[in-house]
């Protein structure tokens, strides 16, 4: 599985990390398995080594005794036993009945169970034994005497062999040594097979990640090479059906949702005239109706605020829909924020409920009627479901220039994620159908800010209940900005 765009991102040997836990369960089950096989070997090799080293000393000794028992006279006495028991080896020992001939200094390990198994008549008893100087091998055995007829009966003469088996250990250290080397040695292989296979395996894996992260922002066109057929080429199939199938999907809204964008904004544009013309005529019937009953007067009036509210209502769909399909260009200019904001409290006609904050000029480029824009839509909102007095605030901050609207309401609704309040649409109590407001002012604020390259923020103010900040750069020194 290969992707043209894989991103080359620095490799994560945290404990907890794919690749960390691929290479050590790769290195212990390698080391597992190499320490018992080697353990497994080792323990064969020694068992057969021991196993043929006894048998070789039985041989052995059962050979010497044959060879000698028949020059053996009977009944033996001293001189005899001694030169039987010199030609068995150094440490040897020959006894019969009260007579013993006895060499060497291993001849304290022949065990009293080792003589009552000799006495009791077995043929051949064999014990290992372990002293001071390493691991011995004892062998006993009784010498049989040979009848005319061919049968065979106990002499009474019992022979003791002791052999050093210390070239035996000798040899099983040895093996020891190479078996540790072995599995020391087996270490870096697994190392750096497990590095191979993590890498073989965790490769598609991260292009995976990449081309989903890719997708996730908004590169539907990403699409993997599946390699092979194991199941991550399997995988990768699947992704690119599902990134294919996703990519259809988004089309087909997008192409649903540009198709309703094109419909508001024909619809608003071509609301606009005969809207225009009836709110003139309600004008008129307002004037007129100054001269009749209160009742036809108060009728009048509700006709023209209704109507207003429908203009304003169409003009804010029509500049959504402006700024939805990018048509909007940025006219900068290098104004007194401060200035621009009191001049658009004072000409709403709010100075009497909005409490402007002295503050000394804050320069800025910024586009004049966008930001006019911006800050009533704050306002009037405060207006609308806050509490007076409404404190707006401005303030240059780092690169920033700040305006703050703080009102004395109940504060942002509770269980509301601040994000919600820009929405299209949105009402804080669901229930009501009608609001003085379009709905559509904080949204049309939101995208305003970003088009400047700021942004629009909301939450409750200690001591006071909501508070939006609208954040737009300064853009000091930037002198032919224009940003469609």
């Amino acid at each position: 599985m290969r992707g043209g765009d894989a991103a080359r991102r620095p490799r994560s040997w945290r404990p907890r990390s794919l690749r960390a836990r691929v290479i050590l369960a790769f290195v212990v089950v390698a080391m597992v398995a190499a320490t018992a096989a080697s353990a497994a070997g080792y323990a064969a090799a020694r068992a057969s080594l021991v196993d043929e080293t006894q048998r070789r000393a039985v041989d052995s000794v059962r050979d010497q005794v044959t060879r000698l028992a028949p020059e053996v006279a009977y009944p033996p006495d001293q001189q005899t036993l001694d030169r039987l028991r010199t030609s068995l080896g150094a440490d040897a020992m020959v006894t019969f009945e009260g007579l013993t001939s006895a060499s060497g200094g291993a001849l304290g390990l022949i065990s009293d169970e080792l003589r009552a198994d000799v006495a009791q008549g077995e043929r051949f008893a064999v014990q290992r034994v372990v002293d001071d100087s390493g691991p011995k091998l004892v062998l006993a055995t009784p010498i049989l005497l040979t009848g005319v007829d061919g049968s065979r009966r106990d002499s009474g003469i019992e022979v003791y062999v002791v052999q050093d088996l210390a070239p035996t250990e000798a040899q099983l250290d040895q093996w020891t040594r190479v078996v540790v080397l072995t599995i020391v040695g087996a270490l870096p292989l697994a190392v750096v097979l497990a590095l191979l296979v993590s890498r073989s395996v965790l490769r598609p894996i991260q292009r995976l990640a990449h081309s989903a992260n890719e997708l996730a922002e908004g590169n539907l066109g990403t699409r993997l090479t599946p390699s092979g057929r194991d199941e991550l080429a399997d995988l990768a199939s699947t992704f690119n059906n599902t990134a294919a199938a996703l990519e259809r999907s988004v089309g087909e809204l997008r192409d649903r949702e540009a198709e309703a964008r094109r419909f508001v904004a024909d619809v608003s544009h071509e609301l606009r005239t005969p809207i225009m013309a009836l709110t003139s005529i309600m004008e008129m019937l307002e004037a007129d109706a100054r001269d009749r009953s209160p009742e036809e007067l108060e009728l009048a009036t509700m006709a023209v605020d209704r109507t207003r509210k429908l203009s304003r209502l169409a003009e804010d769909l029509l500049e959504l829909s402006r700024l939805d399909a990018g048509a909007v260009e940025l006219r900068l200019e290098h104004v007194d924020v401060a200035h621009v904001v009191a001049d658009t409290v004072r000409t709403r006609g709010w100075s009497d409920d909005v409490d402007v904050v002295p503050a000394g000029p804050v320069a800025a480029r910024v586009d004049v009627r966008r930001l006019d824009i911006s800050v009533a839509n704050l306002v009037g909102n405060a207006l609308r479901h806050g509490s007076p007095p409404v404190v707006v605030e401005v303030r240059a901050e780092a690169d920033d220039v700040v305006v703050v609207v703080t009102d004395h309401g109940p504060g942002l609704p509770e269980g509301v994620a601040a994000d919600r309040l820009f929405g299209r649409f949105y009402k804080a109590d669901s229930s009501r159908t009608r609001s003085e407001g379009s709905g559509l002012g904080l949204a049309i604020t939101l995208v305003n800010a970003r088009l400047h390259g700021g942004d629009v923020s909301a939450r409750n103010s200690a001591g006071a209940g909501a508070r939006f900040e609208l954040h737009l750069p300064l853009r000091l020194g930037k002198e032919n900005d224009a940003h469609a």
